[in-house]
């Protein structure tokens, strides 16, 4: 028997073991992986290794809204999945810059439902394909690889006024806030669109208007309907999409490497750069500017989704928010006029580009429910009572803290879907059984011959060793009882 709880225990040393390098292992890992890598597109992070470290954070944006316009600011560090969980979901936007790890369907599904059921607002800003799985569940594809335009490429100048080389990547494009701008009444008419004042977007009447936004190495992007767009579909979602901005007619996306568009294997045309879903009628509860039929002022009310998808991240790093700090970069306010490239001869009026700071800025306004009648005054004229969540889960964080971030966003993930909840409960009931299976038991202390343990067999008695039992119970004996 004794040999038995040995083995036993044993065993039990051995499992403990493996769990614990396991767990050394995971967290060594994730610091190795995050170690050495600089965090971009962060809201959070003010300060570089160098220059380029520093335009490429949001932290412009996040002042604008926060400090300037007086929205209530916030970040998630572990993961979006607990987006239907804040409080007054259809007064929070949630901005993903850049995503670097992609989003899991989990994620994906929780900000479809954030939008379609609560009535959310999302601005997801990515070059690359990590956001496809969330785009997919609204249509949306992003191509991944780099936009080539040659009709719409903006230039670098220095100061005594030369111009740097053409880069068909450095995109520009003409941006409407609500209009789809296929279906433009100026398009091919000779016709040039006005570009909006800061009087029409304070006043936010900026229908007809456009504004130049600048992109530095966007993709592209297409949509499609999807089969909730069908109105005989058992879970029909009515939504408008629009596009927003899109690459001229001659551009193409280089997927085989070539730096140019006449590889036919280039998709060309309908490339889209910015694109925005709206879901109409959607339930919410607040407070309502009138009181509803049994007398509360808190009730449901009409909100609307809406979601914006951005080719790059680019238009809202700190590089392109101000036109100030984007000059100290030789990217300047005005173009070439005798260039065809030149955005200023497509648009009249007010042509100068002021950052892209003027535009987001009104999109996003446009986005939240400041114009929803049915909410009362003390909502609709305060920034304070819309809240800007900026998604930290998604860059590569530092090598200290990245083990934490991860082990927060996977505590979030087995507790927020049920099925894995359940999962999880039920290895932890084997884990307990297998640790009662690996305890050590004492030897009963009982007649080997107790009923209670009839099946096991005692370990026989070799009788040679009769002689040297005996001398050893007599000699114990003794010593008991004479203390010895």
């Amino acid at each position: 028997m004794a040999e038995e709880s040995e083995s036993k225990s044993h065993f039990g040393t051995i499992i403990g073991a493996v769990f614990a390098i396991l767990i050394v292992t995971m967290l060594l890992t994730m610091t190795l992986v995050a170690a050495n890598k600089q965090t971009y597109y962060s809201a959070y992070v003010s300060s570089g290794d160098d220059e380029r470290a520093i335009l490429g954070q949001v932290t412009d944006m996040r002042n604008t809204l926060g400090d300037e316009e007086g929205y209530e600011i916030a970040n998630t560090m572990s993961t979006p999945m607990l987006v239907n969980d804040w409080k007054d979901p259809h007064r929070t936007l949630l901005v993903i810059a850049d995503p670097e790890k992609p989003i899991d369907e989990t994620e994906a599904d929780s900000i479809f439902r954030f939008v379609t059921e609560r009535g959310g607002k999302v601005v997801v800003a990515a070059d690359n394909t990590n956001a496809n799985r969330l785009a997919a569940k609204f249509g949306v594809t992003y191509l991944g690889d780099p936009l080539l335009d040659k009709f719409q490429t903006w230039r670098t100048y220095t100061d005594d006024g030369s111009s740097g080389a053409e880069n068909w990547g450095q995109v520009w494009a003409l941006a409407s806030i609500r209009e789809d701008v296929n279906n433009d009444n100026w398009a091919g008419g000779g016709f040039k669109p006005p570009g909006c004042t800061q009087t029409q977007i304070d006043n936010g009447e900026v229908d007809g208007c456009r504004m130049p936004v600048m992109f530095k190495s966007p993709t592209a992007m297409r949509w499609e309907s999807v089969a909730t767009d069908n109105v005989e579909h058992p879970d029909y979602l009515p939504r408008f999409v629009r596009t927003l901005a899109m690459a001229s007619d001659t551009a193409c996306v280089d997927r085989v490497g070539s730096n140019g568009c006449d590889d036919p294997r280039n998709p060309i045309s309908n490339l889209s750069l910015l694109l925005r879903i709206d879901y109409p009628h959607i339930e919410a509860n607040d407070l309502r500017r009138l009181a509803g039929e049994d007398g509360s002022t808190y009730g449901s009310l009409d909100v609307t989704g809406s979601i914006v998808f951005m080719s790059d991240p680019e238009p809202i790093s700190n590089r392109f928010w101000d036109a100030d700090r984007a000059s100290e970069t030789d990217v300047r306010q005005t173009c070439d006029t005798e260039l065809i490239a030149c955005w200023q001869r497509q648009l009249s009026g007010d042509s100068a580009w002021k950052g892209n700071e003027l535009y987001f800025a009104a999109l996003i306004y446009d986005m939240m429910e400041f114009d929803n009648e049915m909410l009362p005054y003390s909502i609709r004229l305060q920034f304070s009572e819309f809240r800007i969540v900026f998604d930290e889960s998604r860059h590569v964080t530092g090598a200290l803290s990245n083990p934490f971030i991860e082990t927060m966003s996977t505590i979030v993930l087995l507790t927020s879907d049920d099925f894995l909840k359940w999962l999880i409960v039920l290895n932890l009931l084997l884990l307990l059984l297998v640790s009662i299976m690996v305890v050590p038991e004492k030897e009963n202390w009982r007649h080997v011959f107790d009923l209670t343990r009839f099946r096991e067999r005692p370990n026989k008695i070799d009788p040679e060793s009769y002689q040297q039992r005996m001398r050893e119970a007599l000699m114990t004996k003794i010593r008991l009882f004479y203390d010895l």
